[in-house]
């Protein structure tokens, strides 16, 4: 159901249900400990989606709609090209954070939610090669070729999700974003 159709209360208990499941995951829990846990009826549940596949595609969708929003607030106050970039990956990182590893492990091994995460991290790789391309033409960074720019983050940004780069240089996710920023900055100016 969109968001802008909600009642109070769908609202409220989808914002607990996202919070809950990128907290914990959600490949184990079942519709009557969702209800439980949430202290709501199944009807509540059915009423933000048909199905529990339908609602943790929607929670899922919900939670990147609403880092989306922080994170292009976010770029939207930084004005050199330069920053923009550090600002997009630094505040990606941030609206990650929160989410649990067993949240990721979930959603790489359920369809319908890694849709909804690809879908997102090709949207950020879309957007690095925007700001790519508005430095470039401001004269900010030299002449490269945003498009593979842009897949480099993405996939960049796959691993980190994923916790390979963790594993295999010892830096936290936010660390690793900071590193990347720090790298594609650096590799584009002039």
């Amino acid at each position: 159901m969109p968001s802008s159709r909600r009642t109070a209360r769908q609202t409220d208990v989808l914002e607990r249900l996202v919070a809950l499941l990128t907290a914990e995951g959600f490949a184990s829990f079942t519709l009557d400990e969702l209800t439980e846990r949430l202290h709501c009826s199944k009807t509540t549940l059915y009423q933000l989606a048909g199905s529990r596949p339908e609602l943790v595609r929607e929670a899922v969708k919900h939670y990147f709609r609403k880092a989306t929003e922080v994170i292009e607030k976010r770029v939207a106050d930084a004005s050199e090209p330069s920053d923009r970039v550090i600002v997009y990956l630094n505040a990606v990182a941030e609206q990650l954070k929160p989410l649990s590893r067993q949240f990721f492990d979930d959603m790489a091994h359920f369809e319908p939610a890694r849709e909804v995460y690809e879908a997102n991290t090709r949207i950020a790789a879309g957007r690095i090669r925007k700001l790519i391309t508005e430095g470039v033409a401001a004269g900010a960074f030299r002449d490269v070729h945003a498009a593979f720019v842009g897949e480099v983050v993405a996939a960049t940004m796959q691993e980190i999700q994923r916790g390979e780069i963790s594993t295999r240089t010892g830096l936290s996710d936010s660390e690793a974003y900071a590193e990347l920023a720090s790298l594609i900055v650096h590799a584009v100016s002039p």
